[in-house]
């Protein structure tokens, strides 16, 4: 358990009024229509677009700290270079079409695409892809690290509390609350920065001290386990909260030039969170690297900074959890249970699904007690079935509904069943399950697109 001082711990209350706060503000609105829950009106603005997509996007804070603390620099060749890549090109060629269609989800999507069939398949990707579990995991480690608290009952605390405040404002409480929390990550993380640099040198200094394994790119592993991360990042092309907020904005522009701008605060984040592990390697001896990030700000910060950060982790946390819960519910109460006939009726569809989602969330991260297993599980599994399908909606190569559906169908199944093999005999199945999903898809593609040329020349 963490050694708190009150102020330390006021800073924590405050923050939790504070969040509670601007959620509830102007929440009635919210919940007016179907759009104004689920897309905020699609009135969303610049700045509320940036925040809340940097926000959302760093809710795995400890496996970062821990990767860092094991590994060096290897953290950003693996969780940030090739996600700034990927967000570029969405931006580029995505996001503003995706607001120009004016659906509301994947699913969604792939309903007015390719029919129901599809929606369904789909949905039931976005549902696994959009699961916080791996979040409310972190916070539930968070919240037993502070509290004296045994794991399990601290994850049904930590996905609750976060997304309590979802099923009265909709995706306006995000917003709201992840321009809180955008500033408060900065805010932390800055702070432990400075203090950090003052007790063990500048950034140039430690530098010497780091094993040589934490100054490499690859940082002691091998060059196909850094690649397998490489692909897995292709995840943002088909993440629903990209999708969600680029759905939301009130002009197409808007979208591209926030995830350009977002692309440029992730950097400094990241550099931010990687000196901060970096110095963490320097600084601490411990055998719980999942906790190093908390650990940190115990060995360097003072009362009241302690809490600022301590704060600025539930924030990253908590920012994740609130908007992939609202995606999971949206999933379960509109794109799966199917399309009721008036908005009331769909909101309350979603408020259950958000239930739902929070108690398969809590089980998942119950089962698979590992953050960076979690991401790597459901991104081998899901994304080799929904990437090619969904970036070929964008295309005049149009394809049937029962090829897109075998398209997200086949490939999931070839890696859940590599997947499920590799667990049984792992010295055979040594490729990564994201690797025959994904070569799956791009066969079936190929023969698709094969058969059609043929039959346009015998015509």
């Amino acid at each position: 358990m963490a050694r708190l001082t009150s102020p330390d711990w006021i800073v924590l209350i405050l923050y939790i009024v504070i969040l509670y706060g601007s959620a509830f503000y102007h929440s009635h609105a919210d919940r007016k229509n179907l759009d104004s829950f689920i897309l905020a009106g699609r009135k969303l603005g610049l700045p509320g677009f940036i925040a809340t997509l940097v926000a959302t996007w760093y809710g795995g804070i400890l496996g970062v700290g821990e990767n860092t603390f094991r590994y060096g620099i290897q953290t950003w060749f693996i969780f940030g270079l090739p996600y700034y890549g990927f967000a570029l090109c969405f931006a580029w060629w995505i996001a503003p079409r995706i607001r120009q269609f004016e659906f509301r989800s994947i699913p969604d999507h792939f309903d007015k695409t390719s029919g129901p069939a599809a929606r369904v398949f789909s949905g039931i990707f976005v549902f696994l892809l959009a699961s916080p579990a791996p979040y409310i995991l972190s916070i539930g480690i968070l919240l037993h690290f502070l509290f004296p608290i045994s794991l399990f009952p601290a994850l049904w605390v930590a996905g609750f509390v976060s997304v309590l405040y979802i099923w009265f404002g909709g995706f306006g409480a995000v917003v709201r609350t992840d321009m809180v929390q955008f500033i408060l990550m900065f805010t932390g993380f800055i702070l432990v920065v400075i203090f950090a640099w003052f007790q063990a040198g500048s950034p140039i200094h430690i530098w010497a001290q780091l094993p040589a394994m934490h100054r490499s790119p690859f940082g002691g592993n091998t060059f196909s386990y850094i690649l397998v991360w490489f692909f897995i990042a292709l995840w943002t092309f088909v993440d629903p909260g990209f999708y969600q907020r680029c759905a939301a904005v009130r002009d197409p522009r808007i979208a591209r030039q926030g995830i350009v701008l977002s692309v440029l605060f992730w950097f400094i984040f990241d550099s931010l969170t990687l000196l901060s592990g970096l110095y963490a390697r320097v600084l601490l001896t411990t055998n719980q690297p999942l906790f190093v990030f908390p650990l940190l700000g115990q060995a360097v910060l003072p009362p009241v900074f302690l809490g600022l950060f301590l704060v600025s982790l539930l924030a990253i946390l908590m920012s994740t959890i609130d908007s992939l819960g609202l995606i999971s519910a949206i999933t379960i109460g509109q794109d799966l249970w199917g399309l009721p006939d008036s908005d009331s009726r769909s909101v309350r569809r979603i408020q259950i699904g958000l239930i739902i989602s929070i108690i398969v969330a809590v089980l998942l991260a119950w089962a698979i007690p590992s953050v960076v297993n979690l991401w790597y599980v459901l991104g081998s599994l899901v994304i080799p079935g929904l990437l090619l399908p969904f970036l070929l909606s964008f295309t005049s190569w149009s394809l049937t509904s029962r090829q897109v559906q075998i398209l997200l169908v086949v490939p999931t199944l070839t890696s859940l069943t590599w997947w499920l093999g590799k667990i049984q005999f792992p010295g055979f199945f040594r490729i990564e399950p994201f690797y025959p999903g994904l070569a799956v898809s791009l066969g079936l593609t190929a023969l698709y697109f094969g058969i059609r040329t043929f039959s346009s020349k015998l015509s």
